[in-house]
């Protein structure tokens, strides 16, 4: 019997990791944070009173094994002067599919069959949830754009209402062999799922290790400065009594022109391993290269950060 991986996250990050996981013999859950506010997500979420389906439309695309044409259409982007710009055909049709089947989960569920996907798609909540941030100088911000754009740096995120977890997140926690954190924004998208009171219990309550796969580079307004063990120290502020216990991280060199893009442009810097600070932590380090350039953009080098998951998973 294949291992199962739970992976907590949203947006890029996760559905990057996915892409290389789905690769190996792996029970994979994705787990997604629904609290997107933005663009069209935002839009329909306002109109239908839906979760957020911008983030869940990307993990679906990357556990597809359907035709590249299927990508294609989903990620297809409306440019016309109608209700319609600035819509994907992806966002429109996983409102539907959760209007037709009474909730998301179902919704998603009709849809696995159709995209052969490699695993199963959670939202974290079928709640419409509102995040907000305490920002250092005492702001409140309302909304997960909002407070990526806000320039305060951010003290902690929690939900505006209660927000109970969907039942099936906590069926697949229970029996999961590994809980992975993914790389990704860490305040808006990674601790989400660390927000709800019944998930946090169920975690503790599971034989599963806690894995995260950190970013190679902060993020401008939620990381600014971090090095990998300020990511781990905030993450298990938010975990209760079990905390991370296996930490990946990239030790590879990014060119200096590359790096030079990053902070000019976007005002992203290289996230340090700091390995004599993470081994106070109590946790094991994996540390690879895994760094890749593709059209002079840097990403993870997946391959080899999901072989490195695995291996662990099945030593």
């Amino acid at each position: 019997m294949n291992k199962k991986v739970v992976v907590l996250g949203g947006g890029t990050g996760m559905s990057t990791l996915l892409k290389g996981l789905k690769l190996f013999p792996i029970d994979i859950t994705s787990v997604v944070s629904v609290c997107d506010d933005g663009k069209s997500t935002g839009r329909l979420r306002d109109e239908f009173n839906v979760v957020a389906v911008g983030d869940i439309r990307r993990v679906l695309i990357s556990l597809s094994e359907t035709e590249p044409l299927i990508e294609e259409l989903l990620n297809y982007r409306f440019d016309t002067s109608s209700d319609l710009d600035g819509h994907t055909i992806g966002n429109l049709l996983l409102t539907a599919i959760s209007n037709i089947n009474g909730n998301l989960s179902d919704g998603i569920a009709s849809l696995s069959k159709v995209f052969n996907l490699k695993g199963k798609v959670l939202p974290l909540t079928e709640d419409n949830v509102v995040l907000m941030g305490e920002m250092e100088d005492s702001k409140i911000i309302e909304g997960e754009h909002k407070i990526t754009e806000c320039h305060s740096k951010i003290k902690k995120v929690f939900y505006k209402e209660d927000v109970k977890t969907n039942p099936l997140v906590l069926e697949e926690i229970k029996t999961a062999d590994l809980i992975i954190l993914s790389m990704g924004s860490l305040y808006t998208s990674v601790i989400p799922n660390l927000l709800c009171q019944d998930m946090l219990e169920e975690i503790d309550k599971s034989k599963a290790k806690i894995m995260y796969v950190c970013n190679m580079m902060t993020q401008p307004g939620e990381t600014d400065n971090f090095k990998a063990s300020d990511h781990v120290k905030v993450l298990n502020n938010y975990l209760k009594n079990k905390k991370i216990e296996v930490l990946i991280t990239n030790k590879g060199e990014i060119k200096e022109e590359i790096q030079n893009k990053y902070e000019t442009l976007e005002q992203k810097d290289k996230v340090i391993f700091d390995e004599s600070e993470l081994q106070k932590l109590d946790l094991e380090i994996i540390s690879n290269d895994y760094v890749t350039i593709e059209n002079e953009i840097l990403r993870h080098k997946i391959d080899k950060l999901s072989l490195d998951i695995f291996a662990y998973l099945i030593r």
